[in-house]
């Protein structure tokens, strides 16, 4: 062994997977980065004195005698204000032609918030889609994530709430991107002139999939930055949470780990935990929000990753094309936001919970008279009434390129309800009909 400075150097690998490599060493600490025949690597098991490192760009062409350089510290971030309004790799690199950053150099990866120190979530963040503020509404430190399938516009949907947003910082985490999706986040910033309030970390398809492991610890130190140091409501957007499974099932298994349901790692649960745990409330006003999306396959929602991912967040997200306005619509069956109660009639307008329910309850029978004409019974002129008004619903309010504010969407809701229905069918209170009923007496 040869010692630089406070660098560690060896030059005997013990073994080399398709990811992985084992040495051995003495005095490393878990989660140290390191340098294998110069490619970026991270400590991911000790044992005894063999250590065991993931390498980053993959192991192609390492050979045994190649050099091995503890760096003596875990991977690590600059930030400062310089962080907004630039694109930066899975090492925090700069990948958008600027200058390095200058800043306080953190490590990435602490542990979250306790949370005797969190305070109740109890701020609206509006996103401007009808379907998230009008029947999911999201609260500041909430975590949700998004479930679509692969072929649904669920970049769009994220690029769409980056810029609408009310938020004081964004931070977006692209994982496995392809090239398109990220030149598309890129000029549609760009163009918006939103950069401003914007920073990203990016892994597309042609950079090493394991390096999008760092991806979600890079995003939540630098909100982590702007919530503490700035008390800023930051939100975190991260796309896709199930490539990020996919890669750390890749170092499971080169490590010979037994796998578990689905091959994922049997500490998935604790892995997706340690991120989404990472949003809060803080005491002090600022706040970590964070939306993930979870690809689905096939539509399958009792996969390892949605699977696990729901019992960690506070409800769901779901993306589906309506047939009958063509159009991708947030799903209001299968969609959830467990936290609305502490923010709809409070911090918006006192119908908001009334609308909320009723529309979805009109939406259902409408749902209802569907199945009796697929099924060749005859509809009563009510059925009727709830598909058209289903169809105006669906491309009024809930699909995903609608961008109002919720006082528009309320006003909206109680237009349709007059339109198709009448007082006693759409049942709300009557000192709130009182004052927000549009329709015929």
């Amino acid at each position: 062994m040869k010692t630089k400075a406070f660098q560690k150097i060896y030059t005997h690998i013990e073994n080399v997977t398709k990811a992985t490599c084992t040495v051995e060493a003495e005095g490393v600490a878990n989660d140290e980065m390191a340098t294998v025949d110069g490619r970026p690597a991270q400590v991911v098991k000790i044992s005894g004195n063999k250590i065991t490192l993931q390498i980053f760009p993959g192991t192609q062409g390492i050979a045994t005698n190649a050099e091995v350089v503890f760096l003596g510290k875990p991977p690590t971030l600059k930030v400062s204000d310089e962080l907004k309004g630039r694109f930066f790799n899975a090492y925090g690199e700069p990948i958008d032609g600027g200058p390095d950053i200058e800043g306080k150099e953190i490590e990435i990866g602490g542990p979250s918030v306790n949370p005797v120190r969190r305070k109740q979530p109890s701020e609206l963040i509006a996103t401007g889609i009808a379907g998230i503020d009008l029947n999911n509404t999201l609260v500041s430190g909430q975590k949700i994530p998004f479930f679509a399938d692969p072929d649904q516009p669920f970049n769009a949907v994220m690029a769409d709430v980056a810029l609408r947003a009310k938020a004081d910082a964004i931070i977006l985490g692209g994982m496995g991107l392809s090239n398109d999706d990220y030149l598309y986040y890129k000029t549609l910033f760009d163009n918006a002139g939103a950069l401003d309030r914007i920073t990203a970390f990016i892994n597309t398809t042609e950079s090493p999939p394991v390096e999008r492991l760092l991806i979600p610890d890079m995003c939540l130190s630098a909100a982590e930055h702007f919530a503490t140091t700035k008390n800023a409501n930051v939100l975190v957007l991260l796309t896709d949470m199930t490539l990020y499974a996919d890669a750390l099932s890749i170092v499971s298994n080169r490590m010979d780990q037994i796998p578990s349901k689905d091959s994922m790692p049997g500490s998935l649960y604790s892995d997706l935990a340690r991120i989404y745990e990472k949003a809060a409330q803080l005491p002090d006003g600022g706040s970590i929000t964070i939306i993930a999306v979870t690809t689905l396959s096939g539509g399958d929602i009792t996969h390892a990753i949605p699977d696990n991912t729901g019992y960690i967040t506070e409800g769901q997200l779901y993306l589906r094309r309506d047939t009958d306005i063509a159009r991708v619509i947030i799903d209001p069956f299968r969609s959830l936001s467990r936290l609305k109660q502490l923010v709809i009639g409070k911090k918006t307008r006192s119908d908001h919970p009334q609308v909320m329910n009723t529309a979805i309850r009109l939406y259902a029978d409408a749902a209802s008279a569907r199945t009796k004409l697929e099924n060749g019974f005859d509809l009563t002129e009510y059925d009727q009434r709830t598909l058209k008004f289903a169809k105006e619903y669906s491309r009024e309010l809930l699909a995903i390129d609608i961008n109002i504010e919720i006082d528009e969407m309320l006003d909206t809701g109680w237009r349709l309800f007059g339109k198709y229905f009448s007082k006693d069918e759409v049942g709300i209170k009557q000192e709130i009909m009182d004052k927000f009923w549009v329709g015929a007496e």
